[in-house]
């Protein structure tokens, strides 16, 4: 199989599986406890039907949105996702590049393998920037001041990671950062020869933006749960939040946000945007999917807030579902990196190239000229 003949979610992580070792491939693939949140997540879209209408002389449709003061081209866009050298030597800068070239959002996370600025010097594109806090308080003031000389256009800030979920197949594959032999996954590695090759010969891996700051997952090797656990602040609070919002003072997000309240309380603190989100089911297992808290969030706040749903969104019905629901726009992190893994820029490209001809075919389908037509008249809910 090659990346051309790769036409939905399925391929993609069929090629990635055949291509990555085994530790690196199910930390993309895998969720916390039993998984039941993660195979939720895109189920929740199969109890919700579309009504399209007919004769309604779409043409072509216009599927460009704005978020965090950027105009997209389309309802879609990349999470962040860490430590994406892992899946293809060119990481960050092959996702970058790829979100650039069909003008949507490129989303860096604190723990990426290439820095701030190297991305900000290789991309003029629409760029978000996802924040961890750490115990050592210094990493963020760092973060932020670094993102606004780097000119990225908003910030979000991941609330729901203040301990690592109970993510068993990283325990079975013992998955570290940066990887490191285990009699365990000896076999897998050795069956992988050219990713051995790629890891080897190119730029040593690295924790890019904060390996000035700390040692661990750079040149110590640590399991990502021993790394949050070790390194993220449990006690984070709303006053951290807001001491980001007002530090930041631009486009800024809080990402993990699932109940009417909190998103009340985001709005309150000064957030122009929430990512419903539940880390793809890799934390709390047991909790609702972001497509199933979308309509009670944005009944409550979708008129003051930019409502961006993140997880399970596999198809471009997925995205129509959710915007008739009241999302702005859609992210997504394992279907991108699966596609990273697949073939690196040219796999992003050609999944971003799907996504999008799926978006627009089904506009036309549903009889929508405009992203505004979709609402809550255009989906029906299953009993």
């Amino acid at each position: 199989m090659r990346v051309k003949d790769c036409y939905n979610f399925d391929d993609f992580r069929k090629l990635a599986k055949s291509k990555l070792p085994a530790p690196i491939f199910h930390y993309i693939d895998g969720g916390a406890d039993d998984e039941a949140t993660l195979k939720r997540n895109t189920n929740a879209f199969n109890d919700c039907d579309l009504v399209p209408n007919i004769l309604t002389s779409v043409g072509e449709p216009n599927l460009s949105t704005e978020i965090f003061g950027r105009k997209i081209d389309m309802p879609l866009f990349l999470s962040p996702t860490a430590m994406q050298s892992l899946y293809h030597p060119d990481g960050d800068k092959a996702s970058a590049r790829a979100a650039e070239k069909y003008n949507t959002m490129y989303s860096m996370s604190t723990m990426a393998s290439f820095s701030i600025e190297e991305i900000s010097n290789l991309s003029s594109g629409p760029k978000l920037f996802q924040l961890y806090i750490h115990k050592d308080k210094s990493f963020t003031d760092d973060l932020i001041d670094r993102c606004r000389r780097a000119n990225f256009d908003g910030l979000c800030l991941t609330v729901d990671t203040l301990v690592a979920g109970n993510r068993e197949r990283d325990h079975r594959t013992g998955f570290t950062t940066p990887p490191k032999l285990t009699l365990e996954s000896l076999l897998s590695f050795a069956m992988r020869p050219q990713w051995v090759l790629n890891y080897l010969t190119n730029k040593k891996f690295e924790l890019a933006n904060i390996k000035h700051k700390t040692d661990k997952g750079t040149n110590i090797a640590k399991s990502v749960i021993d790394y949050i656990n070790e390194q993220y602040d449990p006690k984070m609070n709303w006053e951290d939040a807001e001491y980001c919002i007002k530090k930041w003072n631009g486009p800024f997000a809080l990402k993990g946000v699932m109940s009417v309240e909190d998103a009340k309380r985001a709005l309150d603190i000064g957030c122009t945007a929430i990512m419903i989100s539940n880390h793809g089911g890799r934390q709390l297992d047991g909790s609702r999917s972001p497509f199933d808290q979308i309509k009670a969030i944005s009944d409550a706040v979708g008129d003051k807030l930019e409502i961006i749903l993140d997880g399970g969104v596999r198809r471009g019905t997925h995205v129509l579902k959710a915007l008739a629901a009241g999302a702005k726009a859609c992210s997504f992190g394992k279907a991108f990196l699966f596609s990273l893994g697949a073939g690196g820029q040219e796999g992003v490209e050609r999944l971003l190239h799907n996504m999008h001809a799926e978006i627009r075919r089904n506009m036309i389908l549903m009889g929508c000229k405009n992203l505004s037509e979709l609402n809550e008249s255009k989906i029906i809910y299953r009993k």
